[in-house]
């Protein structure tokens, strides 16, 4: 966890996504390890420690996202932005179908791409976890 990262504004950040993770949705209890709180834009691109900056995400998100902001549609090999929880509806950009997280705009699609969210093994553990109860089925 950052130094300038308060256990306060962590604990706002956590409750405010309800232990969730903002991306893939997976609860923190039921991941290997803590999640974490991310720079939606990251320090490196300017982007400050405040609550309206931050996102609660597992570690495999963050890893995946790392300092991206944006990624490139492999279509149209246009730069579009990536899923920011703070000013986008999951449910704008993405929808569930069984253990998959379908994207249903651009800035889902690049954004699923990025992070990974439908590796085999990242469907099977969401598929597991909505049999136990333990993660949304839509």
């Amino acid at each position: 966890m950052a130094s300038d990262i308060s256990e306060e504004l962590r604990t706002e950040v956590s409750q405010r996504a309800g232990k969730r993770c903002e991306y893939c949705l997976i609860h923190e209890d039921d991941a290997g390890f803590p999640h974490e709180v991310d720079h939606i834009i990251s320090r490196k691109h300017g982007g400050p420690s405040h609550s309206d900056n931050l996102a609660y995400a597992c570690v495999i998100c963050n890893r995946h996202k790392g300092s991206d902001v944006a990624s490139i549609e492999p279509l149209t090999r246009e730069i579009i932005r990536l899923f920011d929880p703070r000013r986008d509806r999951w449910a704008d950009h993405f929808r569930l179908d069984g253990a998959l997280i379908e994207p249903i705009s651009s800035i889902g699609w690049v954004t699923a791409g990025l992070l990974q969210l439908n590796s085999p093994e990242r469907t099977s553990e969401r598929r597991l976890l909505q049999s136990l109860g333990r993660y949304p089925e839509r």
